[in-house]
């Protein structure tokens, strides 16, 4: 039929033609765009917890150098609610183009899936891109404590069980989970030391300051002011040896607690499900040169973040591994729900 009309009209034959050239250079052109290396526009970090926390630390600090190796800017947006679940939901959702982006969170991506079958995704449900950091967990006491050394309030917490309380964000919280695994790992039972429940952990700081707890444990990055103003003592670390910017405070393993290394506080990067390999491969290209940077570094001194950059499998293997321990945690201790 298309060819009678171009045979028995030329004002059809003209009109047709340019249809169809109009059609051919259109796809062309859509063609170009999809042929465009990655990224060709800006990309969106989706930090799922507030601003100012861990997840947003370690979002801006990655944006701020990768922004100028990627050649396009890179932006954080604080996604909240829900534990992190909001947030990781908003990524997990969006196109696998790569313009939309997790700092995934321990608790986000790893305790809350291993303690809560009703969260919306499981662990991974993500392309696993790296690691970022970690964020050592420090139990800490205030100046005036009399427990100098974390051995002295071990043995207090044996020796006068139900006495001392400690501070939390609430039960299956890493706040939680840290004094968990570090009484477990000396055979203290949980009751031993009284947990107190706070609406988040700012609170629970807080709590500690006006003196209503005994103790608390949480991510060192969110204590570095204290600990630095010397309104706080830290008694021990969950990381592997001594931190470069703390050498007062001992390791899990000099105090005798070592499994108290597997709770640590992380971010990484993470993105949608059925993410392009030519995108992850970009990323594991760029992250390399982040690891190099003095920026980055810097970023992470002033925190005492860990630097942790991996391969994508050294990050799905770790991710397995944090939702194992979290798993078994949380049937002993009877927090799966």
């Amino acid at each position: 039929m298309t060819s009678r009309l171009l045979n028995s009209c030329s004002w059809c034959r003209t009109t047709i033609l340019l249809v169809l050239a109009c059609g051919i250079s259109g796809m062309v052109a859509m063609n170009s765009a999809f042929a465009q290396p990655y990224p060709n526009r800006q990309v969106t970090l989706i930090a799922p917890y507030a601003a100012g926390g861990d997840s947003d630390f370690s979002g801006r600090n990655l944006a701020a150098v990768a922004t100028k190796l990627m050649g396009q800017p890179l932006i954080v947006q604080n996604v909240v609610g829900a534990s992190g679940t909001i947030g990781s939901m908003r990524v997990r959702n969006a196109a696998p183009d790569g313009y939309t982006l997790l700092i995934s969170r321990g608790g986000s991506q790893a305790i809350t899936p291993a303690l809560d079958s009703k969260t919306p995704y499981k662990w991974n449900e993500f392309t696993m891109i790296s690691l970022l950091d970690f964020n050592p967990v420090v139990c800490v006491v205030r100046p005036d404590s009399p427990y100098k050394n974390l051995k002295e309030l071990l043995e207090a917490i044996r020796t006068q069980p139900g006495k001392l309380n400690y501070a939390t964000a609430g039960p299956g919280t890493t706040q939680h989970l840290a004094v968990e695994v570090m009484l477990r790992s000396v055979n203290i039972p949980s009751s031993s030391a009284v947990m107190i429940g706070y609406k988040g952990g700012g609170e629970a700081t807080a709590a500690l300051l006006g003196d209503q707890v005994q103790f608390l444990c949480n991510n060192l990055t969110t204590l570095v002011g204290q600990i630095k103003g010397g309104a706080m003592r830290a008694l021990v670390s969950s990381s592997a040896e001594r931190l470069k910017e703390f050498p007062e405070i001992p390791s899990a393993r000099e105090m005798g607690v070592a499994p108290l290394e597997q709770v640590m506080g992380w971010s990484g990067l993470y993105g949608p499900p059925g993410l392009p390999p030519e995108v992850v491969n970009k990323w594991v290209e760029v992250l390399k040169k982040v690891a190099q940077d003095p920026d980055w570094s810097k970023g992470n001194n002033t925190v005492a973040a860990i630097p942790a950059i991996r391969s994508p499998a050294d990050t799905e293997k770790f991710a397995r591994e944090q939702v194992e321990l979290y798993e078994k945690l949380g049937t002993a201790l009877n927090l799966r729900k």
